[in-house]
Formats: structure tokens, C-alpha cells, sequence
């Protein structure tokens, strides 16, 4: 993320952006809504499911070095 309390941070779009705001999940990012204009994507795609429990998520951040 790119601003906001959690600039810095690096998360995983979990869903289709819904307008403006989109769900994300990361190590210190719970599930949530955030606004588009806080992300910055990387060239990474992660292979997760969708509905995938937080556990699988912050696995496969880490395998990725994130």
C-alpha cells in the first residue's frame, strides 16, 4: 500500500475492484475494504483460491518474499 495507515505495507487483492474500493488481505492488513488509489500493484500474481483463508494467504506472500 501506498498511503494510509498501512503505507508500506503489501497485501493481496482478493476480489473484482467493486468502483472505487476493492478487498484485501495482508500481514498486518485484515480482511477489508480499501480504495484503489492506496495500491500500487506489483508484477506478482499469487496463486490462491478465492475464499482462501488468511493462513493461505500470508504463506504464499511469504513465499514470494513478501
Amino acid at each position: 500500500m501506498v498511503r494510509g495507515r498501512h503505507a508500506g505495507d503489501y497485501c493481496v487483492v482478493l476480489e473484482e475492484p467493486q468502483g472505487k474500493m476493492v478487498s484485501v488481505e495482508g500481514k498486518t492488513i485484515k480482511r477489508g475494504m480499501v480504495s484503489i488509489r492506496h495500491l500500487e500493484p506489483l508484477p506478482v500474481e499469487l496463486k490462491i483460491r478465492k475464499g482462501s483463508k488468511r493462513d493461505t494467504i500470508l504463506k504464499a506472500l511469504e513465499k514470494e518474499g513478501y
